[in-house]
């Protein structure tokens, strides 16, 4: 085994944990009133950038570590989360950026949330692609899935609609706001799913979905008081599923241009799913007949 020398020429054990000090960025000033990692928590929440974003939860930060490792900026873990990211910080020691020891107060204040598993990544964004791009992009595809989102605003919705589309191979998701895809508690729930879906660009939802219709994909929408039944219906190969709000589904321009509408029956107790679950299970009937 390889050992390192310290500064004052003493050989640094080579079993010393990697989590047990703080690097400190070089344009950090200290102050003697405030613990270091203070000082950058402060400097990191002021500090964020649009282009940035606050990604937390160990398996949501894992993920995005193991597919885009250059777009963290700056990680915060708590000590007993830390061994397990002993990769990450071996890694921005490396390239010369800075990792944090910090308590479970610190953490909330970085993440700005109380559900944030012991660890908060600073990370660069995914580039935004517009639908037009992905259509030209994937233009060859026989096979393809796309969700279009309608008024779907609720990040917990639109996380764990993310987590369903990565499992069943769905790339993108049709959407004006793009980034409500990559807010913390979206990517939080999305448990890493986040890294493999892209929030396609949208200005006028009526337009982008005859875009994809003329692209040859066929549209479908739900409906809680009519359409056919989902397991009775024989899905296309190239679809976009649209999703609305859940208290008053799609907008009527959209569910007009809509060339297929399903309804997911069931015992009839309760007025509608919730939009993540009839997601899930739409995508999940779309993948089964596409085997």
């Amino acid at each position: 085994m390889s050992q390192h020398r310290a500064k004052n020429g003493k050989v640094a054990n080579p079993l010393q944990k990697p989590w047990t000090k703080t690097d400190k960025s070089a344009s950090a000033k200290p102050n003697r009133n405030s613990s270091p990692a203070r000082q950058q928590t402060v400097k990191v929440t002021k500090s964020v950038q649009d282009n940035e974003t606050k990604v937390y939860s160990a398996n949501a930060c894992r993920v995005l570590f193991q597919q885009r490792p250059e777009s963290v900026i700056r990680l915060y873990v708590s000590e007993k989360i830390a061994p397990k990211f002993a990769d990450v910080m071996k890694y921005l020691a490396a390239t010369k950026k800075a990792y944090h020891i910090v308590d479970d107060a610190e953490l909330e204040k970085v993440a700005g949330s109380g559900h944030h598993g012991g660890v908060v990544m600073l990370v660069k964004r995914k580039p935004t692609v517009t639908l037009a791009q992905y259509l030209q992009s994937n233009s060859r595809k026989r096979q393809d899935c796309l969700l279009a989102l309608d008024g779907v605003g609720n990040a917990h919705n639109l996380g764990a609609i993310t987590r369903s589309c990565a499992h069943f191979g769905v790339g993108g998701i049709i959407i004006k706001q793009p980034e409500l895809l990559q807010s913390g508690a979206a990517l939080r729930t999305a448990e890493g799913g986040g890294e493999f879906v892209d929030g396609l660009a949208c200005d006028n939802l009526p337009l982008a979905l005859k875009l994809c219709k003329e692209a040859g994909y066929t549209l479908i929408t739900t409906s809680s008081h009519g359409g056919t039944s989902l397991y009775q219906s024989t899905l296309p190969a190239k679809v976009v599923i649209v999703f609305g709000e859940e208290m008053f589904g799609v907008s009527k321009n959209v569910a007009q241009s809509a060339d297929i509408a399903l309804q997911i029956p069931g015992s009839g107790k309760v007025e509608s799913l919730n939009v993540s679950v009839a997601a899930s299970l739409i995508l999940g009937e779309w993948y089964r007949q596409q085997l």
